[in-house]
């Protein structure tokens, strides 16, 4: 059996250092966060906080450094504005032609000066006031969040407005669930569907807790978990939480029913989530990713390998990630023999016995990289991999990992 600790939760970690620094700054309060290695989007929030807090209100501003992070640039512009400081956002890649539109004009609207869509630098000054906001639900989770990190410490009570299906709306809820960590209230997630309204007081302070805990990685666990299915030895997980409020967990119950032999952490007493071989139990399924976008790579390759057809509906917003995750997701698996059809918004895979091998590219996106390595062990032939560099968005060291665990054998990176 390989045994593997996964890395910290990149989407938790994200949430701790920006309510950490929003303490240390509003209540002088400082937090000890407990994590392990920090992906390349986790030091970038980290950078940016650091940059931000010491230049404070100088009319010069903050350099902004978020790399390709969408959590960093979107979560820490409503921030910019709460505090009433300058800053100059520097996106990379694929960033900058990410959707921020939507989140911009509310900002311009309640006192913001934010440039155009696309500008790099991306530059905002102006003191953010409280009022009513509006969002569709259906663009980004992250505008709300990083609202719901803003407007608590403004003078006054605030509302966001959702336009539509709020999706992904377990992200929202880990954002509540850290700000509650650091002392923010009075905050209520609604319920599913359409025309929700959040109230937010404001007036609030951040308060620190003493030591602050970071979860280990659901969205990442999902491709050892893939490993330990498609392979030929079982994979144990350390780390996870089976009561974790990330949403990317429900990706266990997901595969139990698809067949998949995987022992739960709770039911393991070394508290391990633990994936077995599973050729010839898989069976196909339908699912609806609206809600956890980021483990459509990990179920897709899963699927290639299931027993009939298995539809990943809801997933239009992978158009907009680090790659075309839709388009490269069915060229990648497509690529080693797969049989799958790409659609506006949705998969549709015809399940294999098994996978041929052959060349790939990652698109420079981390989880078509990650994606990639696993469905090595579900190949007949190797499986050459261009662009594992990627991973360090997510997961640095995932490569020597999964050498170390002897999962390699079929794998060769170039």
């Amino acid at each position: 059996m390989k045994t593997i600790e996964i890395i910290a939760s990149k989407s938790d970690a994200h949430r701790a250092l920006i309510c950490a620094a929003l303490a240390l700054y509003t209540s002088g309060t400082e937090c000890d966060i407990d994590m392990d290695i920090a992906s390349e989007d986790v030091e970038a929030t980290r950078r940016c906080l650091v940059a931000l807090l010491t230049s404070g209100k100088s009319a010069v501003g903050a350099g902004l450094y978020c790399g390709e992070s969408g959590s960093t640039f979107r979560f820490l512009l409503p921030v910019v504005g709460a505090l009433g400081m300058r800053a100059a956002f520097y996106p990379k890649g694929r960033l900058s032609r990410r959707p921020m539109e939507p989140l911009a004009s509310e900002l311009r609207s309640k006192g913001m000066s934010i440039s155009e869509e696309g500008s790099v630098p991306f530059l905002a000054s102006g003191q953010l006031r409280p009022g009513d906001f509006k969002l569709p639900g259906n663009v980004s989770s992250q505008f709300i969040s990083g609202l719901l990190f803003a407007l608590p410490i403004l003078p006054e009570d605030s509302r966001i407005m959702i336009e539509g299906q709020l999706e992904s709306a377990g992200y929202v809820g880990m954002t509540l669930a850290t700000l509650k960590a650091f002392g923010i209230g009075g905050i209520e997630i609604p319920e599913s569907g359409t025309g929700s309204v959040i109230n937010v007081k404001g007036g609030q302070t951040y308060k620190a807790p003493s030591e602050y805990k970071v979860e280990g990685d659901w969205s990442n666990a999902a491709f050892w978990i893939a490993a330990g299915l498609l392979g030929k030895e079982p994979v144990a997980i350390k780390g996870l939480s089976e009561d974790s409020v990330q949403a990317d967990s429900a990706i266990a119950d997901v595969l139990i029913k698809a067949g998949a032999d995987i022992t739960l952490p709770g039911d393991d007493p070394e508290g391990r989530l633990i994936a077995r071989p599973s050729a010839g139990r898989l069976k196909a399924f339908t699912y609806d990713a609206s809600g956890t976008p980021d483990m459509v790579p990990a179920l897709a390759l899963i699927a290639s390998l299931a027993d009939g057809v298995t539809e990943i509906n809801g997933a239009g917003r992978l158009r907009m990630k680090e790659s075309d995750r839709l388009k490269s997701i069915s060229s990648t698996l497509g690529q080693l023999g797969a049989d799958v059809e790409e659609y506006s918004d949705r998969l549709v895979i015809k399940g294999k016995k098994e996978l041929a091998g052959g060349m790939i590219y990652s698109f420079d996106d981390h989880r078509i990289a990650m994606m990639g390595a696993a469905a090595s062990l579900a190949c007949s032939g190797q499986v050459s991999l261009i662009g594992s560099g990627a991973v360090s968005k997510s997961y640095p060291g995932f490569f020597e990992l999964f050498e170390e665990a002897g999962l390699a054998g079929n794998l060769e990176l170039v």
